[in-house]
């Protein structure tokens, strides 16, 4: 049994509801948000120092390793599944933030290259990186 592929797909709540997926990690209220430091506001997670500061966030390396985990445990299992279950569809994960261009995008980088190490084929997708930074 097993995972065929897995999807990592970061995303922003402003810019609407998460995508489909069979887990949803919500950092909006638990790590500090690279938005409020001028210098990283504009920046995003193809930018050298936001990658920093959101893995250096206090927490967050520890909650990559936990997903692992997680998509770990959803691999193993149903093993009863019954046949309406498409068991070789992809596992997906969505990684929230609320803008979608900082702590989401950085996570769900770290989390898709750690999987990535599994052999299974990942998939990472950003669907609000290139959005404009949402002014608050």
């Amino acid at each position: 049994m097993g995972a065929s592929a897995i999807n990592v797909v970061s995303f922003g709540y402003l810019h609407g509801d998460p995508p489909p997926a069979h887990l949803v990690l919500n950092l909006t209220k638990h790590f500090r948000d690279p938005h409020v430091s001028p210098a990283l506001r504009y920046m995003d997670a193809n930018d050298l120092p936001v990658r920093q500061a959101v893995l250096a966030t206090p927490g967050v390396r520890e909650l990559i390793c936990a997903a692992s985990l997680l998509v770990d445990a959803y691999d193993v299992g149903p093993v009863d599944a019954p046949l309406t279950v498409a068991v070789d569809a992809p596992l997906t994960v969505a990684v929230g933030c609320a803008g979608g261009r900082h702590r989401a995008a950085t996570v769900a980088m770290a989390l898709a290259d750690r999987l990535g190490k599994t052999g299974i084929p990942v998939h990472l997708e950003h669907r609000d990186l290139a959005k404009p930074v949402v002014e608050r």
